[in-house]
């Protein structure tokens, strides 16, 4: 009953206030300056809006990018290729894992990502097993052995 009330004086009120917005925007004195700051303000929202909007869908186009490019076997990725000192120190950690690696007796250097094995080992298949575990590594271009057996004289640099 009350809601059929209030549809009933629902024209009344929609009238009033179209009646008062009418009023206010038509003064003769304020009203051309009120509608001038509505219609900036409209379109300063509508322009901050499609920019958001606009932001949003480069983000969004920006991270699939990204994750289509992650997801592709054998991508090269940006900042992957390391320097000399830190490609150097990787092919350490691989070539001396085992137990019975000469840690204290091998160098191992970086130039332009080729690595340079210097020093003295034990025995003669551990001269190219090394030099076979460095190659294996990721970044390097290519290996430089200069290791040698005991009373043997070390190679020299070219």
């Amino acid at each position: 009953m009350a809601v059929s009330k209030l549809l009933k004086g629902a024209p009344g009120i929609a009238g009033a206030a179209i009646g008062a917005l009418t009023t206010w925007f038509f003064d003769p004195q304020n009203g051309k300056r009120r509608r001038h700051v509505l219609r900036d303000r409209t379109l300063a929202k509508l322009r901050r809006g499609a920019a958001s909007v606009d932001r949003h869908a480069r983000y969004a186009a920006g991270h699939a990018q990204g994750a289509a490019h992650a997801m592709r076997p054998g991508a090269s990725h940006a900042g992957d290729e390391l320097n000399d000192a830190a490609l150097a120190r990787k092919v350490e950690s691989e070539i001396f894992r085992g137990e019975d690696a000469p840690k204290g007796s091998v160098d191992v250097n970086a130039e332009n990502g080729v690595i340079y094995l210097r020093g003295e080992v034990k025995h003669p298949e551990d001269v190219e097993a090394l030099a076979q575990a460095a190659r294996r590594v990721g970044g390097v271009k290519d290996v430089k052995n200069l290791l040698h057996l005991p009373a043997t004289p070390a190679p020299m640099k070219e």
